[in-house]
């Protein structure tokens, strides 16, 4: 199953790829990483979430998503150093690959519209397949080519 997860993430990883990345924001907000201009992204644990993590690499972008009460995409981000070893948590995969990577990401600018709700996804079939839809739980995905610029009009963020 990893190989074929590879494959998927693989293939969404163009040359500037998009991914999102959810926080809960009374954790770590928008607003701290605004304040704080930069952050390296931990507390990934999931199998699957960690494998969009090591796929990040330096100039990807990110859609930061405010889980909780806000349920919305709230800001675009930028991944300025890419996927490395966690230091918190050591070990490596049977792959030979560090267990629990990190990315650090900095902020670009916030989403202009607040339409881009998890209700308002949901219920645009464009999005169905999405991971934010089919694995509501999953902290780290990557936003699949063909739904990056609908998902963008959503927010207000172009690129």
């Amino acid at each position: 199953m990893i190989a074929g997860s590879l494959v998927f993430f693989t293939r969404y990883h163009a040359a500037m790829a998009t991914f999102l990345l959810k926080t809960e924001p009374g954790e770590y907000s928008w607003d701290d990483l605004v304040r704080d201009k930069r952050t390296a992204w931990t507390g990934v644990t999931n199998a699957a979430a960690q494998l969009a993590m090591r796929s990040m690499k330096k100039g990807d972008e990110v859609l930061l998503y405010h889980t909780g009460a806000e349920k919305r995409i709230v800001g675009l981000a930028r991944v300025v150093k890419g996927a490395y070893p966690d230091p918190e948590n050591p070990g490596v995969t049977a792959a030979g690959d560090p267990k629990f990577v990190l990315v650090e990401i900095a902020p670009v600018k916030p989403a202009p519209s607040q339409n881009a709700t998890l209700a308002a996804i949901k219920a645009d079939p464009r999005f169905a397949a999405f991971a934010l839809v089919k694995q509501s739980r999953l902290s780290a995905m990557p936003v699949p080519v063909e739904i990056d610029t609908p998902l963008r009009a959503l927010t207000g963020i172009q690129r």
